[in-house]
């Protein structure tokens, strides 16, 4: 059933394992992650960027595409759709009316004090409607939904004045992480993310999970990391295995089995995924 995010990131938090937030593009990765994470028995939050949300149709399109799975499907776990880098005020509040249980309010590239307004704004509004929210702060680099973005790492001191003075949900600070592919090895801040947990009660959020090392994986699990965001690694492997589907396949048209072609792959990923969020 549809929740917001605050208990099972509670969850995550106590018993040091993180819930994936796989980011949809269309129905069909739709399906494909609710019934591979209904298999593994693994709450998931379903991530939905504003490019995305406007390429399928808009806010309440998502929502009915969400809910008509989650019965039809016959869905057992927890799922949250959430708004990802929501950009506005009211970007949110289009989310959150439309039925997301979740929203993002990204105001990190803003000054600490016009970031702390919005984003007390949005969870001031979100609270009447019991909608989860998460805030960023620093700046996660690489590029997503074709918006790009400089590292600039997060505060402590910031982070513990964002989350008491907004009541936020959940925290993604900024720590080394990247959207999109890495180039070179990831250099996440292990000790700023593990003084951050330790000041703060909120759980704390991954941005940009593709490509770190499980090893890295299971080392911010440790510091305190409840939720971990996969979008780019679920495009590469569903997308290779499609364009060697229609190189091998010439005389298919059916779009159907064009599309479909890529959820053996996409979900063996989302398994690997979720193997490696469990911390075991």
């Amino acid at each position: 059933m549809l929740v917001n995010s605050n208990e099972i990131l509670k969850k995550a938090k106590k018993n040091k394992f993180a819930i994936p937030q796989f980011n949809i593009n269309n129905l069909e990765w739709t399906k494909y992650i609710l019934e591979e994470c209904n298999k593994k028995n693994m709450p998931v939050i379903l991530g939905v960027s504003e490019g995305a949300a406007k390429y399928m149709g808009g806010y309440k399109v998502v929502y009915n595409m969400v809910v008509g799975l989650i019965e039809d499907l016959n869905i057992k776990i927890d799922v949250v759709l959430h708004l990802d880098h929501g950009s506005s005020y009211d970007v949110c509040i289009k989310a959150i009316n439309a039925g997301f249980t979740s929203v993002m309010i990204d105001a990190s590239k803003k000054q600490l004090e016009e970031n702390i307004s919005i984003t007390k704004k949005v969870v001031d509004y979100a609270k009447q409607f019991n909608v989860s929210v998460e805030a960023e702060i620093g700046h996660i680099g690489g590029t997503e939904d074709g918006v790009s973005g400089t590292n600039f790492n997060a505060r402590l001191d910031e982070c513990i004045r964002l989350v008491q003075e907004t009541n936020v949900d959940s925290l993604a600070p900024a720590l080394g992480s990247v959207h999109g592919l890495y180039k070179g090895e990831p250099n996440l801040d292990f000790k700023t993310m593990k003084e951050i947990n330790e000041n703060i009660s909120q759980p704390l959020v991954l941005h940009g999970g593709t490509g770190i090392p499980d090893y890295q994986i299971k080392e911010a699990i440790s510091c305190g990391i409840s939720k971990i965001n996969i979008n780019t690694e679920l495009q590469i492997s569903w997308s290779k295995e499609v364009r060697n589907f229609i190189e091998n396949n010439k005389e298919v048209y059916d779009p159907r089995k064009i599309i479909g072609s890529g959820e053996n792959k996409i979900k063996e990923t989302i398994s690997t995924k979720i193997e490696e969020f469990l911390n075991k």
